[in-house]
């Protein structure tokens, strides 16, 4: 059974005569009789009988007609779906990003995206995550493109810059750090301090920092991101070394730059490499390109 049998049988089902259904199928009369044939063959039941010059369904032609029409129907709507995907004025985008991101930049990006005319029909799905996960789920493909650390060991994703971030120091209002000039990275030695989540990328980045100065901070608390971090440190549990991202100012804490060393933590676009990619996401992938920067 193939699916141009469905098509043939529902196209005689409809019109009850074979002659009147090899003309629209434009086939001839004795190719749809022998598929017809080979369809009640295959099934092992009979789907027509004659009713003077023209057939009608039997029992079993009845039912199987029901579930013939909602497969067709499927077959449809698959169609559409897939022609939605391949034209340039449409389809449909999955987006994975870090917590950071959450507050300006993509929401941005997006909006921005949306807001030129041949963009208008393009669908985003949007979802936060840490990079670990960022990436496993790119590699399964529930994302087309995704916003996070860089995994250098990762050789089939393509990982280009589009953020950088200053590292600061965030303290409770009244600290001593606040008033210590000049502040150096070291300072954070001298107290508790909250720190991310060291399986994640900004964990990572930021134990890296500490190794390359010799540095062994006393970790309080490890969380997933920036506005958890400052919920703590307004909250007095310890300091926080973070990436300086625009929801920090929503916090009761006190935004610190280093004075002996500038950090900072990039945050890139990732994609597979070599990957079959529709016109939207091939769209939106130079569209980032060419905005770097412009929303951050």
């Amino acid at each position: 059974m193939n699916l141009n049998q469905l098509y043939y049988f529902q196209k005689v089902a409809q019109l009850q005569h074979y002659h009147q259904a090899a003309r629209e199928l434009n086939i001839s009369q004795p190719s749809l009789s022998r598929s017809i044939s080979n369809l009640e063959e295959d099934l092992g039941v009979q789907l027509f009988k004659k009713n003077g010059r023209n057939i009608e369904l039997t029992k079993y032609g009845k039912i199987f007609l029901e579930h013939v029409n909602r497969i067709l129907e499927e077959v449809k709507i698959a169609e559409d779906k897939m022609r939605s995907f391949a034209a340039s004025s449409g389809g449909h985008i999955d987006i994975g990003y870090v917590f950071p991101l959450a507050k300006s930049y993509i929401p941005h990006l997006v909006r921005s995206f949306l807001n030129r005319e041949q963009n208008q029909g393009i669908t985003f799905s949007l979802n936060q995550e840490i990079t670990k996960d960022l990436i496993r789920a790119l590699k399964t493909e529930k994302y087309d493109v995704i916003f996070g650390s860089k995994v250098p060991e990762e050789t089939g994703i393509e990982f280009i810059p589009v953020v950088n971030q200053e590292m600061v120091i965030i303290v409770p209002p009244g600290h001593p750090l606040k008033y210590k000039k000049p502040l150096l990275l070291e300072d954070l030695t001298e107290y508790p301090v909250v720190g991310y989540d060291r399986t994640s990328g900004l964990g990572q980045y930021t134990n890296s920092i500490y190794r390359q100065n010799h540095m062994k901070p006393s970790i309080a608390f490890e969380t997933s991101d920036e506005n958890a971090i400052a919920s703590l440190v307004a909250e007095n549990f310890g300091i926080g070394f973070v990436a300086h991202v625009e929801s920090l100012k929503e916090y009761n804490v006190n935004i610190l730059h280093l004075d002996n060393v500038k950090p900072y933590h990039t945050v890139y676009m990732a994609y597979l490499k070599d990957h079959p990619m529709i016109p939207a996401v091939r769209k939106f992938i130079d569209f980032v390109l060419e905005t770097i920067d412009r929303f951050y």
